[in-house]
């Protein structure tokens, strides 16, 4: 199968990427219908009915060595940020390997995640590809515990961990670190912001979020690779405003009003009932 250079894959993401994979996984009939309880309404014919769905991309193993780098420059490819920097470093580097269906994604597509999500500081950016790239190949049943793998590994790490070795960009050798307690690029950024003393549009916070996006490439690529092997395993559990947070607020308890796994912390601590508890928490 015909290799593509990285420049050309680059380049393949306007209306022939866009047409070439909607015709390869196009509206067809006679698919199998998805599964879990959302999908009731579910149609084996018909409009939402795709050939050999769902999931029918298969996954390759990726050297993280090599894709880290990708996400990093991807980051800074055109401003086009974290979401496409990650989601790029996976299914990207996948395209240029291996060919198609991968070379014909629409990759500026993730763009979108840029600044969690067109500049709104909710989910972070990296995160969001990576979970994106993960729905390409697994259904919800296998790909929920991989995603929450790597969002609970985001919320526990000192970031960034990633150098890439030059101070071209004019931020030479390694960044402060902080730990976000929380997916989300608001918390993420502000946190660090606040622990480094750098401003939020400084040049420093934007090769912290660069650095991130290759740390976030690595460890998805890591996940999906232990997935392949049969070797994936939740390595980071939840933490203890999660649970505590969720005898009142989880399905059938006193106030069943929790929705989500985030960490609780970052923003209720200072409630009056959990203030005490986690007086001490970062």
């Amino acid at each position: 199968m015909e290799r593509i250079s990285r420049r050309s894959a680059l380049k393949t993401m306007g209306f022939l990427g866009c047409a070439t994979g909607c015709l390869a996984g196009g509206l067809m009939a006679g698919a199998a219908p998805f599964s879990g309880p959302e999908t009731a309404m579910a149609v084996t014919a018909g409009r939402f009915a795709q050939k050999d769905a769902p999931f029918s991309w298969k996954p390759h193993v990726l050297d993280a060595k090599v894709s880290a780098p990708v996400a990093y420059d991807g980051y800074w490819h055109q401003g086009y940020g974290c979401g496409y920097g990650v989601f790029y470093a996976i299914v990207g580097v996948m395209g240029e390997q291996h060919g198609a269906p991968y070379n014909q994604f629409p990759f500026t597509m993730l763009e979108v995640g840029k600044s969690g999500i067109s500049d709104w500081g909710t989910i972070c950016g990296a995160l969001l590809g990576a979970a994106s790239a993960f729905a390409l190949f697994w259904g919800r049943k296998d790909r929920d515990p991989m995603v929450t793998e790597l969002f609970r590994w985001y919320e526990q790490t000192p970031f960034p961990v990633y150098d890439p070795g030059t101070d071209a960009r004019g931020v030479p050798g390694a960044l402060p670190t902080s730990v976000s307690n929380s997916p989300l690029c608001h918390v993420s950024v502000g946190r660090w912001c606040q622990a480094s003393g750098f401003a939020e549009k400084s040049k420093e916070r934007g090769e912290r979020c660069a650095r991130i996006t290759a740390d976030v490439a690595v460890k998805a690529i890591a996940i999906m690779n232990a997935k392949q092997a049969g070797t994936f395993a939740v390595a980071h559990g939840d933490p203890a405003s999660v649970t505590y947070c969720g005898k009142c607020h989880g399905p059938g308890k006193e106030s069943p009003l929790l929705k989500g796994k985030m960490d609780c912390t970052p923003c209720h601590s200072g409630s009056p009932h959990t203030a005490d508890k986690f007086k001490n928490h970062p």
